[in-house]
């Protein structure tokens, strides 16, 4: 199974992986320093409860700690996970909403506001403009056509065509598969393998993923891989546990040569699951 377009997906997955600046030690230790003072006024907003506050300063430590190579922010990133059960959790979305409610004010109605006419029984209700998601431009104004023309119908038997979500910031990213690393290494000690419909399921709270994002996602997880560990991303398989058709541009990125012929490519791949089966096993 191949992808389509596999070449053009495959450039800009390796122009998004490789065009990270190779930093100093001295720029790595300035982010280090940075991501550091934004956790600990992360942490303060925390304690005194500033919801909006709270979410700013965590999206911001993201970005952050995208900056710097993964073996340098594991501590920072540890701790930006134990925020997010915080910045989640039941208790504080009350105080979110309670703050939310108290911040409101009271608008008090003007002279000169009409109130909106109430239909009349029997009217049709007046057509509402629903909310557009994943856009930061402004919505063109509708315009209106004098009939409708009927819908296009599908091919019998085929799926009606989605649009692909948009591409996700380098710090979302990070998040993602900060999260998604020990949902893997789990698996691998079950000596099992998933997908990402399975991978949504387990992780409630992921979007829907461009599946360019999903790649750099996967190799975001095996780049935080210490020495001569064997590739997490392998275990990501499509349909009946094959091998998933992005997995050898993601090795190759990652240092491991699967081959150019398919049939080398699944053999290596093999033998990948196999050696992340066997590192994970005992592992805890």
């Amino acid at each position: 199974m191949r992808l389509s377009g596999g070449s053009a997906w495959q450039t800009d997955f390796r122009r998004r992986t490789t065009g990270r600046p190779v930093r100093t030690a001295m720029e790595i230790a300035t982010v280090r320093r940075t991501l550091n003072h934004t956790l600990t006024e992360l942490q303060r907003a925390i304690d005194h409860h500033a919801v909006a506050e709270a979410a700013d300063l965590y999206a911001l430590a993201w970005q952050q700690a995208a900056q710097a190579p993964p073996s340098e922010t594991r501590e920072q990133r540890a701790r930006l996970a134990s925020y997010k059960e915080i910045l989640g959790s039941s208790r504080w979305r009350d105080e979110e909403r309670r703050q939310a409610r108290d911040a409101s004010p009271k608008a008090a109605p003007r002279p000169e506001q009409r109130a909106a006419p109430r239909p009349r029984p029997g009217a049709e209700p007046a057509p509402t403009r629903p909310a557009v998601a994943w856009s930061s431009s402004p919505e063109p104004p509708a315009t209106t056509t004098p009939e409708r023309r009927p819908a296009a119908q599908a091919a019998p038997g085929s799926r009606p065509r989605t649009a692909e979500p948009a591409l996700l910031d380098a710090g979302r990213l990070w998040e993602i598969a900060t999260e998604l690393r020990p949902l893997l290494e789990q698996t691998a000690r079950d000596g099992a393998t998933t997908n990402w419909p399975a991978i949504r399921k387990r992780l409630p709270g992921l979007p829907r993923l461009h599946r360019d994002d999903e790649s750099v996602i996967l190799w975001l997880v095996d780049e935080d891989r210490q020495d001569g560990e064997p590739l997490l991303s392998a275990l990501v398989t499509v349909g009946n546990r094959q091998m998933h058709p992005r997995f050898p541009a993601i090795a190759e990125q990652l240092g491991l040569a699967t081959g150019r012929a398919t049939a080398q490519q699944r053999t290596a791949w093999s033998y990948e699951v196999l050696k992340v089966h066997q590192h994970w096993r005992y592992r805890h």
